[in-house]
């Protein structure tokens, strides 16, 4: 398995022989409803986006999820998994192969690969998008994402889970609450799916930041602080940092690997 992390909440995932891009925001500004005077992120260097890509997986239908402007930039003949909220969004764009998958669902490309959609984060009142439980077929390797740190308790039927994508720093807003769970979410999840190796994702990269949001948002711990909370709970899981646009492989104990 090989990773290369997008900066933001972007993944280029190389698993089972497939180039899958979750979550991809690659070209322009990054912002809520165009109001760039209430929040706005822009990449430090550009970036080209990756060729050859197999499939496009969205968790939600947000912009820092389903990007609309990187989404106009490719192929509208690849394939895309999504919520419900994201498929609507890439059909709107002209998509012509979309999969909407309600949690609980499979997406399989038979004998190579099953995407599992799970219970995710809400993002309204009556909105829970997806997160994914991802398996090679062939290998028997697995990895978990979910970008704001909400993991449902049925993901313990899933376990062992060899790789976790999740949030390590809380965001929180003043009134609101915790909107991105990192620390505390990590340690449960962790404790829950068991997995060698654990990957911070939301946070961080080569990225700037404007907006009036940024007076309120708060953020909270660290990959040091998180360390020590796994080693307070004798945990044993990796925690990797990547390096934005950087791929690396993710190697993994075979005696360890999901059934």
């Amino acid at each position: 398995m090989y990773l290369t992390w997008l900066d933001s909440n972007s993944w280029l995932i190389e698993i089972a022989g497939k180039h899958i891009l979750l979550d991809p925001w690659l070209v322009g500004s990054m912002m809520f409803g165009n109001a760039a005077w209430f929040f706005k992120s822009d990449r430090l260097t550009p970036r080209q986006i990756p060729q050859n890509i197999d499939l496009i997986l969205l968790s939600q239908g947000l912009e820092d999820h389903a990007h609309p402007a990187t989404l106009k930039q490719l192929d509208r003949q690849i394939p895309v998994v999504g919520s419900p909220s994201a498929a609507k969004l890439v059909r709107e764009l002209g998509y012509t192969q979309v999969t909407a998958l309600a949690h609980g669902e499979v997406f399989s490309i038979p004998h190579l690969l099953e995407i599992k959609a799970l219970v995710g984060s809400p993002t309204g009142p009556t909105t829970i998008e997806n997160g994914y439980i991802l398996r090679d077929l062939s290998e028997g390797t697995s990895l978990y994402y979910e970008p704001h740190g909400y993991h449902t308790q049925s993901l313990q039927d899933f376990a062992p889970v060899d790789v976790v994508i999740t949030p390590t720093i809380d965001l929180k807003l003043p009134l609101v609450g915790t909107v991105i769970k990192g620390q505390q979410s990590a340690v449960q999840i962790a404790q829950w799916l068991k997995p060698q190796v654990l990957l911070p994702t939301a946070a961080g990269g080569d990225l700037s930041y404007s907006g009036f949001l940024l007076k309120f948002l708060k953020a909270e711990g660290s990959i040091e602080s998180l360390r020590s909370l796994f080693a307070a709970k004798d945990i044993t899981t990796q925690i990797m940092e990547p390096k934005p646009w950087e791929r690396f492989e993710v190697k993994l104990q075979k005696l360890a690997a999901s059934n």
